[in-house]
């Protein structure tokens, strides 16, 4: 009854729309570009489902005894690791550091730094300082002296360079020129013009006549080429290129595409099957785990809670806390009885000193001449010198 009093609820647009609907902007961008990003595969037809099962079949078959094994060996090497090689690792590293590093260690910080220290302040005082007082005292006016005497050489020779190279100007100007230009105008009369008249009425066209007949002769043999190479490649052509193309078209892209297809669905068939081995190595591992607790483990525990501990408090209540107890009081008692040995020792060998020498004497008490503490300020007294009592 109640069920049908309650009223229908109304569901608002909001609430009608789709979850994708309901999606902010925001959170639809960002699924948009993740289906995006997702690779678009394409239809599978009926040859792929078909050697998909049989394939993950066998594979499991293969993977999963190789799957046990590999958790095997990885929970091993891990339990190896944590109880036999990283404490092993770390105490050689303790004995290398003991037997290796700190030796080094010591050995350049006691010896090697002190003798270097103490080289380089023998080198500074034998090398460095006489160096220094070489250099200043004696190197530095030889070099200035000689630098002097090369600046007057340099400054004579710049001079007498001056008057050679003017009288050289001179030479030039009034001798080279004119004879230079006289012959340059014998030249041009007696070879250039010559030369020029020869290279443009003989050579000219006898050099034109040999590049039209060198065109025609490879005209002809290009033609003659070109011919051959259009007959072999024609010949090559129907010969193997269209048979090859034929071989290649509808024999190994057809071959090649399954080939594709069985690799692919060996691949994804060897990563789900790894992934299913492990699951069930996972189980058969957590199977075994408690198979030991129940077996080995709890009764242990239970004998260890149920027998040994309520025995422990047993032999702890009843024998050793009365053992330690009687011990605790013999320690007592032995101490007490050295103790009182000690004081009477020490007292007999008093008695026999002052048998033997009489009593000593007692020192006398010397005053004091410590300040005495000052006395507390009362109001007929005063510190003041003028107010002194």
């Amino acid at each position: 009854m109640d069920l049908e009093k309650r009223p229908a609820r109304q569901q608002t647009p909001e609430a009608r729309a789709t979850p994708e609907a309901r999606l902010t902007p925001t959170a639809q961008g960002s699924a948009e570009g993740q289906r995006a990003r997702e690779p678009q595969r394409a239809p599978e037809g009926c040859l792929v489902a078909v050697i998909r099962i049989p394939v993950r079949i066998v594979v499991l078959v293969l993977v999963l005894p190789v799957r046990m094994a590999w958790d095997a060996l990885v929970v091993g090497g891990r339990l190896l690791t944590d109880t036999v090689l990283r404490p092993a690792g770390r105490a050689l590293l303790w004995v290398g550091r003991a037997v290796l590093v700190w030796p080094c260690v010591a050995l350049w910080r006691y010896v090697v730094v002190p003798v270097t220290r103490l080289l380089g302040w023998l080198g500074y005082r034998l090398l460095v300082v006489p160096a220094v007082w070489a250099y200043r005292y004696m190197l530095t006016p030889v070099g200035h002296a000689i630098a002097w005497v090369v600046a007057g050489l340099r400054a004579g020779c710049g001079w007498v360079a001056r008057g050679l190279l003017a009288g050289l100007l001179w030479l030039y100007r009034w001798t080279v020129v004119p004879v230079g230009l006289s012959i340059a105008w014998l030249v041009r009369c007696l070879v250039v013009v010559p030369a020029g008249w020869l290279y443009r009425y003989v050579l000219t066209p006898v050099g034109h006549a040999i590049a039209w007949v060198a065109t025609g002769v490879v005209w002809l043999v290009r033609m003659i080429f070109t011919g051959l190479w259009t007959g072999v490649y024609w010949t090559l052509r129907v010969l193997l290129v269209l048979p090859a193309l034929a071989l290649w078209r509808w024999i190994l892209v057809p071959v090649g595409r399954l080939l594709a297809v069985v690799g692919r669905e060996v691949g994804e068939a060897l990563g789900h099957a790894w992934r299913v081995a492990g699951r069930i190595s996972l189980a058969v591992g957590r199977f075994l785990a408690n198979l030991f607790r129940w077996i080995l483990v709890e009764p242990t525990r239970w004998v260890y809670r149920t027998v040994l501990t309520p025995a422990g408090h047993f032999v702890r209540d009843t024998v050793w806390k009365p053992v330690a107890a009687a011990g605790r009081a013999v320690d007592r008692v032995t101490r007490q009885a050295l103790t009182t040995a000690r004081e009477t020792v020490r007292q007999a060998r008093a008695g026999v000193r002052s048998a033997l020498f009489g009593q000593p004497t007692e020192p006398k008490s010397v005053p004091r001449r410590e300040p005495r503490a000052a006395e507390a300020r009362t109001l007929g007294s005063s510190t003041t010198a003028l107010t002194k009592d």
